[in-house]
């Protein structure tokens, strides 16, 4: 247990403080970049913005639950899909830089917040329920990330790319989870968790 929660704190750490790296290359490295204005620049990396602290939050969701994770076989699969996320915060952090903008102030916060979230639905819950949360969580990323490809500003290719490639990883990791058996959430939880969503969306996009 002392091990598990010295790789919890080191994860924690990693990613609210350290470079992140990713294992896959950028996706929008080989994207002809369109010169932006100051408004388009601006939308693109509040948008940008929030999309890293969903990565933040990924990154502690998955933590919180493989750390009360009862299954071995389950807790390989949990860090498979944290590596990929882990990708992505390399490159929303990247996009942020060229863009000239930052990262939310208030990742520390959405970070503890997530990982209580992830840790209490394996302890309370056990796996299945754990797994459901991986399950609506990602499939309210993956509705959220469409909404940003409609928002970005026509000329941010390079942001769009990005934003594809991670839709395409969310909904992967849904089906993930729901093969290794997840269960449907309860109606109440899942609106809470959206608004939870909408409330960190609508502070992230500015602070």
């Amino acid at each position: 247990m002392i091990n598990d929660l010295i790789l919890a704190a080191d994860s924690a750490l990693r990613t609210l403080w350290a470079e992140p790296r990713a294992s896959r290359p950028y996706p929008a490295a080989s994207v002809t970049e369109l010169q932006l204005n100051d408004a388009e620049q601006r939308l693109s990396g509040a948008l940008m913005r929030i999309n890293h602290v969903g990565e933040v939050c990924a990154q502690a969701l998955y933590t919180g639950q493989a750390l009360a994770c009862q299954s071995p076989a389950l807790r390989v699969q949990l860090a498979e899909a944290s590596r990929e996320e882990t990708d992505h915060l390399a490159w929303t952090k990247q996009r942020l830089d060229e863009l000239h903008d930052r990262p939310s102030l208030l990742n520390p916060i959405w970070y503890a917040g997530a990982f209580a979230i992830g840790f209490a639905a394996g302890k309370l819950g056990g796996d299945p329920v754990s797994l459901g949360f991986v399950v609506e969580t990602e499939r309210q990323v993956e509705a959220h990330l469409q909404s940003h490809m409609d928002w970005l500003p026509a000329a941010d290719t390079a942001s769009r790319a990005i934003v594809s490639q991670m839709k395409a990883d969310e909904i992967a990791h849904a089906q993930m989870a729901q093969k290794a058996g997840a269960v449907d959430l309860p109606a109440p939880v899942k609106a809470l968790m959206q608004a939870a969503a909408k409330v960190m969306t609508t502070v992230a996009h500015r602070v």
